[in-house]
């Protein structure tokens, strides 16, 4: 079959179950390597395909760089060692491209074309047929420069494809025991660096070392420590805010903070891509 017929074969007949028809999508194409961050999507997905199609036709690749948190890296290779999925670790370098580096609104492009450029090839090594990525439904409507990058080496995005949305791959993963369910979003590091603020190893160690502290000290739910220059600003959800940002956690929440390499500190609600929305790309 083309491609043009798997993707056409996959969409599922109206009342279909969509993880019954996941799995159909992974045994048309009969082998995969899946891009593995260990957030809930890819991890959902590298479950899903590993029961479809068994460990020696799935890879489970996982990109390591200053980029990617340490402490993802950590769950990702918990639900790898806990599901028995193959994993493979490369070392991605898009700090070295000047494009990425400037953080300009299109940075994922430049990032997701060293993934990609450096996972397409081992999948043709292999003999894997299709190399996947975690996007799903709900990201369709986002900002997301990657996905240019996606198309351009023919990455597919099986989630996207049949129709599952965020709330969908947690309630599911949640069945399934995997322990990501509920775990909150972690993008890249350099999101939380405004567009046109280079994007170095220092600046992304500051914020992962407040964002670890602050962890360290309780802090669940959402969380991101953004970065402007000697200013940190810590967004949390609402609950989490009162007690650390406003509340009895305030004191020792800021001095976390400051400890990691920030000198002044302010609290605000979470909202996902708020760069974004500064931006004006959103």
């Amino acid at each position: 079959m083309t491609d043009h017929q798997l993707e056409a074969a996959a969409a599922p007949p109206p009342g279909t179950d969509r993880e019954s028809a996941l799995i159909a999508w992974f045994r048309a194409h009969g082998s995969a390597l899946i891009g593995f961050s260990g957030g809930v999507d890819s991890a959902y997905l590298a479950c899903v395909a590993l029961e479809a199609l068994g460990p020696a036709q799935v890879l489970a690749v996982i990109g390591r760089s200053a980029s990617y948190p340490e402490a993802q890296w950590v769950r990702a290779r918990e639900v790898a060692d806990r599901f028995t999925i193959p994993v493979l670790e490369v070392v991605t370098e898009e700090l070295q491209d000047p494009r990425y580096a400037a953080n300009p609104v299109n940075r994922c492009y430049y990032c997701k074309t060293e993934l990609w450029s450096r996972l397409a090839p081992i999948a043709e090594a292999r003999g894997l047929a299709v190399v996947v990525d975690g996007t799903n439904a709900d990201d369709l409507g986002d900002h997301r420069p990657g996905a240019r990058a996606a198309a351009e080496h023919g990455v597919r995005s099986p989630l996207a494809l049949l129709g599952f949305t965020k709330a969908e791959i947690r309630a599911r993963s949640e069945r399934r025991g995997i322990p990501t369910w509920d775990q909150p979003a972690s993008p890249c590091l350099s999101s939380r660096l405004p567009y046109g603020t280079p994007v170095t190893p220092l600046r992304l160690r500051t914020v992962e070392s407040a964002e670890d502290a602050l962890r360290a000290l309780g802090v669940v739910g959402n969380l991101r420590v953004r970065h402007f220059g000697v200013q940190a600003r810590v967004e949390l959800d609402a609950d989490a805010l009162g007690y650390w940002g406003h509340g009895a956690g305030h004191a020792a929440a800021t001095a976390a903070v400051q400890a990691a390499g920030f000198t002044e500190v302010e609290f605000a609600p979470f909202r996902s891509g708020a760069l974004n929305v500064l931006a004006g790309v959103t």
